[in-house]
């Protein structure tokens, strides 16, 4: 269930019957638990937070979770320095729930095994997330300055996806955006257009592939309808049908999108 997708704040909760793992918390306690309370879910759902990285609208909540809740925040630890060093965070991870992962080392977190990797982003640390459970697996990959060989090889073993497709290309260069800023989103520790997120899915995805999301549209410089005409278009050019070979939905950005069914 994504919660929010965007800079405005950015949370995804993965659950089962029995647990659940809250994927970045740059969204409020209240707002989560408004949202789990509207699909007849309890916030106490949540029983381990994972985080990308060190950015306000991936982080901006999480101590207030964690100790609101008591439950264990997992992530690196240059990412938890830059959680501490970071001055939109009010309320600090607890020391006590702070739990450390390194990249490429799988670690049992509740029922989810969780194995990060590094995604080129200009912060402390970024890093994505392959995420096993009952017998299926989920990558995520946000704020992507550019694809590196390692994460194709990740996304082709894929079965569900989170990828971000940010912005359009021709609106971000007519946008109101001073160019410092143009300069930093379409460099190679910035963002992904929505153009290289297709060309990736469609040069890495593996045959298992059933799902993709696309996440972090950008409000000034994006369009859901655009964003998943773009991809359309770039998969036809590959020979892939959008619907036979997997699905594809463009999140919302301060709206949860519904519950999703993940199996395998």
């Amino acid at each position: 269930m994504s919660l929010g997708s965007g800079s405005c704040g950015n949370s995804y909760l993965l659950y089962t019957s029995t647990d659940g793992l809250l994927i970045d918390a740059g969204i409020s306690c209240r707002r989560i638990r408004k949202a789990l309370s509207d699909y007849g879910l309890s916030i106490h759902y949540v029983r381990n937070i994972i985080i990308t990285h060190d950015h306000a609208d991936h982080i901006q909540h999480v101590g207030m979770l964690s100790e609101k809740l008591n439950v264990p925040v997992f992530t690196t630890s240059a990412i938890h320095n830059g959680i501490d060093k970071n001055i939109c965070v009010k309320r600090k991870i607890p020391e006590s729930n702070k739990k450390f992962l390194h990249k490429g080392e799988a670690m049992l977190v509740g029922e989810f095994e969780v194995t990060p990797f590094t995604v080129p982003h200009d912060s402390t640390d970024c890093v994505g997330y392959i995420i096993k459970c009952q017998d299926t697996n989920l990558v995520i990959m946000t704020d992507v300055g550019h694809v590196t060989d390692e994460m194709c090889d990740i996304l082709h073993t894929a079965e569900n996806l989170i990828i971000e497709s940010n912005y359009d290309q021709e609106m971000l260069a007519q946008s109101r955006y001073p160019e410092y800023l143009r300069k930093r989103i379409y460099g190679d520790r910035g963002h992904l257009c929505n153009t290289e997120c297709a060309q990736t899915v469609a040069s890495c995805y593996g045959t298992g592939l059933r799902n993709v999301w696309l996440c972090h549209l950008s409000e000034e410089n994006n369009r859901p309808d655009i964003a998943l005409q773009t991809f359309e278009e770039v998969l036809l050019q590959h020979g892939i049908s959008i619907g036979e070979q997997f699905s594809v939905t463009a999140l919302k950005r301060r709206m949860p999108t519904g519950i999703f069914t993940i199996k395998s």
